[in-house]
């Protein structure tokens, strides 16, 4: 019984960490354009496709530069075989800065860094597909 009880308790662990590895973005975000002292500043923000996360976007401040992050989730990829573009960019009271989109099916998508250190920012994120898009953007820093 106590074999039973422990084999179905191996699968539920198993099952769950499969699961817990389909929703986690699990992503290295490294900029290849700052990569020595890059630090995020302000929240994750999420962009949803009904109640599915689709993608993180992050602001970060490195090599005297604001930098937004956008990372397509795996199961969001694994899901849509069709055209989606992610795109990613800094946002001031002025306007959307240093906006960047990334190729047909590309993972994650850097900004080219906005001289915008001086100023508050929100990380602002966008992802669209055949059938549907969605955006989302960090808490403001200053």
């Amino acid at each position: 019984m106590f074999t039973r009880i422990a084999g179905t308790i191996g699968t539920a662990a198993l099952v769950m960490g499969a699961l817990l590895g389909i929703a986690s973005p699990a992503n290295a975000e490294t900029n290849p354009a700052c990569s020595s002292d890059m630090t995020q500043i302000g929240t994750t923000a999420y962009i949803k496709s009904g109640g599915t996360t689709v993608a993180s976007v992050k602001q970060f401040k490195g090599c005297n530069k604001n930098w937004s992050y956008t990372y397509v989730w795996e199961g969001f990829r694994s899901s849509h075989s069709g055209t989606w573009w992610a795109c990613s960019g800094v946002s001031t009271s002025s306007g959307l800065e240093d906006y960047k989109c990334g190729g047909n099916h590309q993972k994650e998508v850097w900004s080219s860094g906005a001289n915008t250190l001086n100023v508050c920012t929100k990380a602002y994120g966008q992802l669209e597909w055949s059938g549907g898009e969605g955006s989302a953007a960090t808490s403001q820093r200053c």
